[in-house]
């Protein structure tokens, strides 16, 4: 049972989560309406990934930040920076500034993010996270069902800024409820240089790990601009490219448990699956709506309720991993989660083609959430059980580090895959809105362009499922990590 001011943190935190959830449900809703007044259709795409590169930044900065001083002080400056760059996009004179204000907000919620796991490492038992992390999970389910429409009445009704506008105060009166059940939360006792473990001496300093930080965000930004214009083929989207990537391999190892770019049994294992997954499943998710709007003809809202199945499998699979009578140990639990991903993305192959009836995707994306929910949950658990107590924000920030490149490289691929096939990012979506308008529907080409597209997708889903059978110790004769009260004591690789 979780009693007394534990549960008075919960409940803070599951406010945050919530606020956070229906802020990425209400914008993803109301961003056309955005960029169609501000003239930033061209754009549209950077209103997202502006997003996601800099939580990139926020989660390297929150990691050592939180464990040097606990994680209050990265609390505070995530809030600040999340409602910050709401108001900015809500009050935004151009598209321009209104991507500022995405970046600043991404910021803020890579800080969020890492900061809240440092607090659930720091203030639950072993025995009470999986629970915490499934209430986390169902955080998002109410604004997955109620978000895009009431976004979509305010963007409509009222104006598109209110949606920005109304999220930012409610993040602060949250932040003042919280704040102070954080106080001393998670703060090391002072010890000399000298008394620091061996393995400590190698870790990278704050700065470090910022500049390093700034390196992976910059890169992916960089590799994801000029994978969006590949096709013609010209030496300066290639150029691009080849830089950002380099950038990333350069200052993304260091950021990582060693050994997780080469799934390393243990701790680099599960990072690792973080990653596939999200490359995965968001990489398609990204087009789901547009296959079923352009494609299958579906209204706007029919198309979103795929999305609101997703968040309610998610919350379903959230749910079962933290049952404390499971009949998989996590490792193998994950590597189910990563098999129904990869099955959901290769069905979604057949609605592209017409061979199943585009309602169907709404059934099929709930199993893709179901399996989030049960993997990602789970690497959730297993990073904290299987982190030193000085190491939990260093190893929580490479998880969402993980999580959210892994979500850019899905993104970036899929956006490459659809740029080859049909030309010129800028002029996509009105080129396919006007050829399904012409074929009633949808053209043979765009539904090969999609099915090529989930198709390739579908295959990390698979790598997530075998590299998590790599988190249990070699040889099997051991519990298997993250089960039960013991679980921070078994040895990962």
């Amino acid at each position: 049972m979780i009693r007394g001011e534990l549960r008075v943190a919960l409940a803070g935190i599951i406010a945050l989560v919530t606020l956070v959830a229906f802020e990425a449900m209400a914008v993803s809703t109301a961003m056309p309406v955005v960029a169609d007044e501000l003239g930033g259709l061209r754009r549209y795409g950077l209103a997202f990934s502006l997003f996601l590169t800099a939580s990139l930044l926020g989660t390297v900065l929150a990691g050592g930040w939180a464990d040097a001083r606990g994680p209050r002080a990265p609390v505070v400056a995530g809030l600040v920076a999340f409602a910050g760059g709401l108001v900015v996009c809500g009050t935004a004179p151009s598209f321009t500034v209104l991507l500022v204000g995405r970046a600043v907000s991404g910021l803020g919620g890579g800080l969020l993010v890492v900061s809240l796991y440092a607090v659930v490492g720091a203030v639950f038992s072993d025995e009470a996270r999986p629970r915490v992390f499934a209430w986390i999970s169902s955080a998002w389910v109410l604004p997955a069902v109620v978000g895009p429409l009431v976004a979509g009445w305010l963007a409509t009704a009222w104006s598109w800024r209110s949606v920005f506008l109304l999220v930012a105060p409610l993040a602060v009166l949250v932040g003042l409820v919280l704040l102070p059940r954080l106080a001393g939360v998670g703060v090391p006792a002072e010890r000399g240089t000298a008394g620091a473990p061996p393995e400590r001496a190698g870790l990278l300093s704050q700065r470090a790990r910022a500049v390093r930080g700034l390196g992976v965000a910059a890169g992916a930004g960089l590799a994801q601009a000029g994978a969006a214009d590949l096709v013609p083929l010209r030496w300066l989207p290639v150029a691009t490219v080849l830089i950002g990537v380099a950038a990333v391999a350069v200052a993304l190892p260091s950021l990582l448990p060693a050994g997780t770019l080469r799934a390393v049994r243990g701790l680099p294992s599960v990072i690792a699956v973080r990653g596939l997954m999200t490359a995965g499943f968001f990489g398609a998710e990204s087009y789901v709506p547009l296959m079923l709007v352009l494609e299958r003809g579906l209204p706007v809202a029919l198309a979103g309720l795929a999305l609101t199945g997703a968040a309610l499998g998610w919350t379903l699979g959230s749910a079962l991993q933290g049952r404390a009578d499971l009949p998989l140990d996590r490792p193998r639990l994950m590597a189910l989660g990563g098999l129904l991903v990869s099955v959901a993305v290769g069905l979604l192959v057949l609605p592209s083609l017409h061979l199943l009836p585009g309602l169907a995707v709404l059934g099929i994306w709930a199993v893709g959430g179901l399996g989030m929910g049960l993997t990602l949950s789970s690497t959730s658990v297993l990073t904290l059980s299987l982190s030193p107590a000085d190491l939990r924000g260093r190893n929580s920030a490479a998880l969402q580090l993980s999580d959210a490149l892994g979500a850019v490289v899905g993104i970036g691929i899929a956006g490459a895959l659809f740029a080859a096939r049909l030309g010129a990012a800028p002029d996509l979506h009105a080129d396919l809105a006007g050829s399904a308008a012409s074929a009633g529907g949808g053209t043979a080409d765009g539904g090969v362009t999609f099915a090529l597209l989930f198709g390739g997708l579908c295959l990390f889903g698979l790598l997530a499922s075998a590299t998590a059978l790599r988190v249990r110790p070699a040889g099997g004769g051991q519990k298997a990590p993250g089960d039960g009260a013991g679980a921070a004591s078994v040895a990962g690789p």
